[in-house]
């Protein structure tokens, strides 16, 4: 059988972990990385082509689904859309405010080329929205809770990062542990937005930024920061690089719901990763398997992991899925 062929656009944290973690997979191989730099700049891992976004077009018939590895905030929006016009594609975009504004507009351009775009790939939206699905179908009537961190989010930090004057920049969630503890002894507690979780910024500026304006602009951003408390810290580079350098992030998803005569059942599910971008290039290397079999079984459009039976993720047969996991 021959192998998925899978392109890679943009080569941040999350390209550079697609790169990594794609050979472990061998029905999948990685035959060019796509990226808005200058390719003769940019140093990779592999021996594969390395070629400006603009050469899409004269790789139309050379691969099965690309993997969209570019921020939330402004790259998504922009560039699946247009991609999706010529291949498969896969990507985690994550504004969850979002999410069903942005799946009508990727829909609109897979549909008409017959390509399948699995959109909002990762560990959530992704891992944690299968859970939220699987609990609230198992135990309906119930509270439903998330709680992120603390870690890194890529696509927090990465919105800091597109501010003027900001040179760098990492945001930790952090969640509050009292929340946390009322929910998991089934107290189902109304929580508002702020009193589950924290977000704490660590900002290096352009030399003559503004800092108190830029405060703001983080503080008052839709969608990240205006419905939390959040902190925001000004630091130097080099702090930045010695202390907050590791990409570590996790979170739980925690259900609870009567049964019977008042039996209360609560179902948790968490994640601990010691990297972020490795483990959602994880996801969305076994989203991209999925997105081309559905692809071949004619399911045009965008997609969602929602959408996506188990089997379809795993290179193993229905029968050693059968045989091992049931």
């Amino acid at each position: 059988m021959s192998k998925i062929k899978i392109a890679i656009c943009g080569y941040g944290n999350l390209g550079k972990g697609v790169e990594k973690e794609i050979h472990k997979s061998p029905d999948l191989e990685l035959v060019g990385i796509f990226t808005r730099r200058n390719p003769q700049t940019l140093k990779t891992l592999s021996s594969v082509p390395i070629l400006s976004i603009k050469d899409f077009e004269n790789w139309k018939d050379k691969i099965d689904v690309v993997i969209m590895c570019g921020g939330s905030a402004t790259d998504l929006p922009e560039q699946v859309p247009n991609v999706a016009k010529l291949f498969n594609t896969v990507d985690s975009f994550d504004t969850h405010a979002k999410i069903p504004e942005y799946f009508d507009t990727v829909n609109n351009s897979a549909i008409q080329a017959q390509k399948t775009a699995v959109i909002s790939g990762g560990w959530d939206p992704g891992m944690f929205s299968v859970m939220r699905t699987y609990a609230d179908a198992i135990l309906p009537g119930g509270n439903t809770y998330t709680f992120w961190g603390k870690g890194v989010s890529q696509g927090h930090s990465d919105a800091i990062r597109r501010i003027p004057g900001v040179k760098n920049a990492i945001q930790y969630t952090i969640p509050i542990e009292e929340a946390m503890d009322q929910v998991r002894k089934g107290k189902n507690p109304n929580l508002t937005t702020a009193q589950k979780h924290l977000r704490e910024c660590f900002v290096v500026l352009e030399d003559g930024a503004n800092s108190q304006s830029i405060e703001e602009q983080i503080q008052t951003m839709p969608n990240y920061f205006a419905d939390y408390h959040t902190e925001v810290h000004f630091i130097s580079e080099e702090e930045l690089l010695q202390n907050h350098s590791k990409m570590s992030h996790g979170g739980f998803v925690i259900h609870s719901a009567e049964t019977g005569n008042q039996n209360n059942q609560i179902i948790e599910y968490s994640l601990k990763l010691d990297s972020n971008p490795e483990f959602t290039a994880s996801v969305l290397i076994a989203l991209a398997r999925a997105t081309d079999r559905m692809n071949h079984s004619g399911q045009y459009g965008a997609k969602t992991i929602l959408d996506i039976p188990p089997a379809f993720l795993s290179p193993r047969s229905p029968e050693e899925l059968r045989k091992e996991f049931l």
